[in-house]
């Protein structure tokens, strides 16, 4: 009985170690794991049949059954899947190491600040109760504040060093310390997915912002990008490099010249002379550090052109701090004064903005740098085979080439052609830009022209309106001009009607790539065109075009709204010629929410940049200021040398019917309606136009002897507004200007010119009428200046969609500013107008 256990228990346990073996413990040999591993590279997860025909490809693996082999192939997915978290949870480890770092240096900041406010307010209440400090106090001067005037010669490496040194102390100061009131920009969460920290001034001079984020990337990579600031700083134009030569700890000084370009055709460009100093910290951060020098610098004084406005540049910068796994802490601080006294008072937010700065330039240099980054792990895909790198090359070169054409510099070869200084569209040529024809080609452009305008739009969000532009080209283009664009850089025709071509209007949209925060797309317009002849039914006519979008998705943070295109080959070559056209919307206001300053007096704008000003006023006067954007147009269009006056009148002409086109876009797609003024512009808290309904029928009373509206007694001023804006005569007012526009219509005016009072503004006066009209209103300019009063005969006027109005009387009188002295704007009434049929 005994020799019977111990058999069945050695029979047990030679059975258990047969199952052992031919299950989960089966050791497999070097040679074996190898074969194995060469399948998993190229099959993860294979099959049962694969795994059979496995082991019959490799005789090593025979004596290993094919659930075993299932076994281990699972095994090693899931050591893989192991080893990718584990990868994962190290670099989200390291992420939130560093971020907690970040914040716990902005705690230290923001606890320094606390006791800083705490230790003034104190001083100030010591104050009241003493006499007040003397008015050339240094105490009560700015700790960031350094006049350009009180630097040094630059002209000596040792007092550029001493300048170095000064803005190295102060720029460190600002971006790990309290020198500026830093105020957490909203919507800007940290932690290790976000950008990073976003920061902006609030009571200093000029106008500054920081950001602090993990990049991965190595300082020196980190620094080398930054340095380049044309490859990542849209505005930038070009940097000049002067003069360099060694400093102490390894450092560099380099003397700049620098050129910004002007963001629309209202304002001048900026530039700026400045010092630029690197140097590495004892703690081996590494920094990049720059300001403005005082103007004795004799090189860029004698380079830089009347169209550009000197702007200062406060010490500002980069601190780089090395992290483990090839990551770095990056410090951004951007501190300008742009001299904002320079351009239209509508426009001084782009210019005193800290908010709209942070977003110019800040945002852009640590949003690109992540793109790198990201690039440089391959985590970016993109179309059409084509690396990122390459791209970027076009991204930037059509962005170059639309701001060129916006600008229009001098020392770029682009002039103005001559013009009467009313022109709603201005025009300049390039005689220099000639684009190099094909070989085979005797046919050689005469250069390139521009068509540009600039105005006010409102009631849109800049992103609505592009994205719309982008989805529906046929309701604003031409599709005969794209196709003559395109075969003149192509240099395949001799007249622009020579071959004729049917268009569709569809368009296939291929794209190429996009920006990590899908701010900004790269992608290939088709138009899809057919010929008319026979002789060439089969040959292709479609049209390629390159675009570029950027800032269509209101979700992102973004200063414009760009819609910029140009003629491409279907081969799309790397070096193709590029013609670059389009749209930029500039907000000139944050959205509501946002605001960091109350709203300002209502500015409108129109094509001639002539300003009026008013004020909206009352409980909408926020909805209006959040919804004021400032539109530019550019198109550029190749020439022959013969043919310059004919493509300058062609591209007047396009110009002026894509804004009508954009004009009743806006319109369209406005959230607020067809009229979307009418609200804020007519509420009784609106005074100018209450006060302009009494001063229209006053001076009517005065000038003709009889009343305008029969109860306007009736209500008070409030009264006359409702009245004069449900009468049934087309009443409106023009402004008295070289090229008078339209300030204001009842209903039944906007309804005859079919518009809002917002499109209304860019409306003149000489549009509505026919060749029979002018003539006829010119003639009576004079009387009606002279006597303030006069009536015309019947006639045609036209509408802003090309319709043809009939009136049976139009009058016209002076419409006084209450003193009977000051001549306000004039009035038209036009009486019994309907539309021909």
């Amino acid at each position: 009985m005994a020799m019977m256990l111990h058999q069945h228990r050695d029979g047990s346990s030679e059975s258990i170690d047969k199952h052992l073996d031919a299950g989960k413990y089966v050791r497999y040999t070097a040679e074996q794991v190898e074969a194995l591993e060469r399948v998993y590279a190229e099959c993860p997860k294979p099959s049962s049949l694969r795994r059979q025909q496995l082991i019959r490809e490799f005789p090593i693996l025979s004596n290993i059954e094919p659930k075993q082999i299932k076994v281990w192939f699972q095994n090693r997915r899931c050591r893989e899947k192991q080893r990718k978290e584990s990868v994962r949870l190290q670099s989200v480890n390291r992420k939130l190491t560093a971020m907690n770092k970040l914040l716990m240096e902005e705690n230290d900041r923001l606890q320094k600040q606390v006791s800083h406010l705490v230790c003034e307010n104190g001083y100030m209440r010591q104050q009241l109760h003493t006499a007040p400090a003397p008015a050339n106090d240094a105490s009560c001067e700015s700790a960031v504040t350094t006049p350009q005037n009180s630097l040094r010669d630059a002209s000596n490496p040792a007092g550029l060093l001493s300048i170095a040194e000064e803005c190295l102390a102060e720029f460190l100061t600002k971006a790990t310390g309290t020198a500026v009131d830093w105020v957490q920009m909203p919507g800007m969460k940290p932690g290790p997915g976000s950008v990073g920290i976003f920061a902006i001034s609030q009571t200093c001079s000029g106008v500054a912002a920081r950001a602090c984020g993990l990049v991965s990337l190595e300082p020196t990579k980190i620094a080398e990008i930054l340095k380049d600031r044309p490859s990542w700083f849209r505005e930038c134009r070009s940097i000049e490099i002067f003069t360099m030569f060694p400093a102490g700890n390894g450092g560099t000084i380099e003397l700049l010249y620098t050129q910004l370009y002007g963001p629309t055709t209202l304002a001048p460009a900026r530039d700026f002379w400045t010092l630029r100093y690197t140097t590495t910290l004892e703690n081996g951060s590494l920094v990049v550090c720059e300001r403005s020098l005082s103007g004795t610098g004799a090189g860029p004084n004698a380079v830089a052109a009347t169209q550009f406005v000197r702007a200062e540049m406060l010490p500002s910068g980069y601190l780089i701090r090395p992290c483990d796994g090839g990551s770095s802490i990056i410090h951004i601080v951007d501190h300008v004064n742009l001299e904002a006294w320079s351009v239209p008072e509508v426009l001084r937010p782009l210019y005193e903005s800290s908010k709209i700065m942070a977003q110019k330039m800040t945002f852009a240099a640590l949003k690109y740098i992540r793109q790198i980054a990201q690039e440089t792990c391959g985590e970016v895909v993109y179309g059409l085979g084509r690396q990122p790198a390459v791209l970027r090359t076009f991204s930037q070169r059509l962005s170059r080439g639309f701001n060129d054409a916006i600008n229009g510099f001098n020392d770029g070869g682009w002039s103005l052609l001559s013009c009467d200084g009313a022109e709603d569209v201005v025009v300049s040529v390039n005689l220099a830009k000639n684009l190099s024809a094909s070989s085979n080609l005797i046919s050689v452009l005469g250069g390139v022209l521009c068509a540009k305008a600039s105005m006010l739009i409102q009631n849109i969000l800049p992103a609505v309106l592009v994205r719309f532009l982008r989805e529906h080209r046929s309701e604003w283009a031409d599709f005969n001009v794209d196709a003559y664009n395109a075969m003149a850089l192509k240099n395949t025709y001799t007249h622009p009607g020579m071959r004729l071509t049917r268009f569709t209007g569809s368009q296939i949209i291929m794209p190429l790539g996009h920006t990590i925060e899908h701010e900004e797309m790269l992608e290939v317009i088709r138009l899809e065109g057919h010929p008319l002849g026979h002789e060439d039914a089969f040959m292709s006519r479609d049209i390629h075009l390159l675009q570029m979008c950027t800032g269509i998705d209101e979700s992102t943070v973004s200063t414009c709204a760009e819609l910029v295109f140009a003629p491409i080959d279907e081969m799309f070559p790397d070096d193709a010629q590029l013609l670059p056209s389009g749209f930029r919307v500039i907000p000139l206001d944050s959205k509501p929410g946002d605001l960091q300053e109350g709203p300002t007096a209502h500015k409108t704008l129109d094509l001639t940049a002539n300003f009026e000003t008013g004020n909206d006023g009352g409980k909408n006067a926020v909805a209006s200021y959040c919804a004021r954007s400032i539109l530019t147009i550019a198109f550029q269009f190749p020439f022959e040398s013969t043919l310059q006056d004919n493509v300058a009148m062609m591209a007047r002409q396009y110009v002026r019917s894509v804004i009508s086109s954009v004009q009743r876009v806006a319109m369209a797609i406005s959230p607020s309606g067809s009229s979307p003024a009418v609200g804020s512009r007519l509420s009784p808290a609106s005074p100018e136009a209450l006060t302009l309904a009494h001063w229209i029928c006053q001076s009517y009373r005065y000038h003709s002897g009889a009343e305008l509206l029969r109860d306007d007694c009736l209500g008070g001023n409030v009264g006359v507004l409702k009245t004069l804006w449900h009468h049934p005569d087309a009443i409106l007012c023009c402004s008295l200007k070289a090229l008078p526009v339209f300030t204001f219509a009842n209903q039944a005016g906007l309804d005859m010119l079919e518009t809002n009072l917002v499109a209304l503004q860019d409306i003149t006066l000489e549009k509505i009428f026919d060749d029979s009209g002018r003539k006829t209103l010119f003639s009576e300019f004079a009387n009606i200046m002279q006597q303030g009063f006069t009536q015309l005969a019947s006639g045609v006027c036209l509408s802003t969609m090309g319709r043809q109005i009939s009136y049976e009387q139009a009058t016209v009188w002076k419409v006084f500013s209450g003193d009977e002295s000051t001549i306000h704007c004039l009035a038209f009434v036009f009486a019994n107008w309907s539309f021909d049929e």
